[in-house]
């Protein structure tokens, strides 16, 4: 047969061996058989992926239920820290909307995992219509006037700044993000008046005494800056109405208080335990842009190990 069809004999006696079959006292070879034989054992030799085990699965559904990461952080974080697992994060959004990574026992009425988006739709106001009478705080210094290094972050102590507001007008988070390290600092306000958030500012920025600028938007909370500013000297500015991207670091970091602290949730129940201990978690999310290091960790120039 190795002469006829002009390939190795030991190739064919390997063909025959697993491809042929049975037929009375000899045996049999035929190629269509063969092919789909071969094509099914194909099928079924796929090296498992790390999601389809539950070692792997368990961790990348800690990560999503319990620390807030998005499947973007997890990759990063895994390709980091355990390198020989490997999974992307295309691979952990068709696991979550396949709705392999649900708790066990979950019914479909419930979304699970799918539950979880941090976007939401968000209402857009346009530029035009009436005059703005809000954010008209006396002495409020433009961005413009500014150092300009602060925009290259080159360096930390430039601080964005910004108030998560509860239901109603009882009690709200201020939250002070340095620009260079995503360092979050800041707490709970017992009211959302212009002396109690002057007063956790001050507090904060004092716990890192390297504090050189505050970018802040005009809420009526920071009306008192002043009063900030000769406590602690760091100089204040205010961003215009309506320029979110000018103060992105503190959007985000916003956005990520709101995974814990939804819109229609107030902070009148909420201890400052229960604050600081998501502020240390957002502290502890690796980050991108840091190569999927912690503000901790650049921040104070350390490593960490979380998985």
């Amino acid at each position: 047969m190795a002469g006829a069809t002009g390939g190795d004999k030991a190739t064919v006696s390997r063909e025959m061996a697993g491809n042929s079959f049975a037929v009375g006292s000899g045996r049999c070879h035929r190629a269509s058989a063969a092919q789909r034989g071969c094509e099914s054992r194909r099928g079924s030799c796929v090296r498992p992926g790390v999601l389809d085990d539950e070692r792997g699965a368990g961790l990348v559904r800690r990560l999503v239920v319990r620390e807030h990461w998005s499947p973007g952080r997890i990759a990063g974080g895994i390709a980091v820290e355990r390198p020989g697992l490997m999974v992307f994060a295309s691979a952990i959004h068709r696991a979550i909307n396949e709705r392999r990574l649900d708790p066990p026992g979950l019914t479909r009425a419930r979304r699970g995992i799918r539950a979880r988006p941090r976007h939401k739709g968000k209402r857009r106001h346009g530029r035009g219509g009436p005059e703005e009478r809000r954010g008209k705080i006396p002495g409020a210094r433009p961005i413009g006037h500014r150092p300009e290094i602060v925009g290259e972050r080159s360096g930390l102590g430039d601080r964005e700044g910004g108030t998560v507001v509860g239901k109603g007008a009882g009690a709200c988070l201020v939250t002070l993000v340095d620009r260079r390290s995503g360092l979050l600092s800041g707490g709970r306000c017992a009211a959302h008046a212009r002396r109690d958030v002057a007063d956790v500012g001050i507090g904060a920025l004092r716990r890192h005494p390297e504090s050189r600028t505050v970018t802040l938007d005009r809420g009526r909370g920071f009306a008192d800056f002043e009063k900030v500013v000769q406590a602690t000297g760091a100089v204040f500015c205010f961003a215009l109405p309506r320029h979110p991207w000018r103060r992105g670091g503190n959007g985000n970091t916003d956005g990520l208080i709101r995974e814990c602290f939804p819109k229609g949730a107030g902070f009148t129940a909420v201890g400052e335990q229960e604050v600081r201990a998501v502020y240390d978690a957002i502290d502890h999310r690796p980050r991108k842009r840091h190569g999927y290091r912690t503000p901790w960790e650049v921040h104070h120039s350390t490593v960490l190990h979380l998985l």
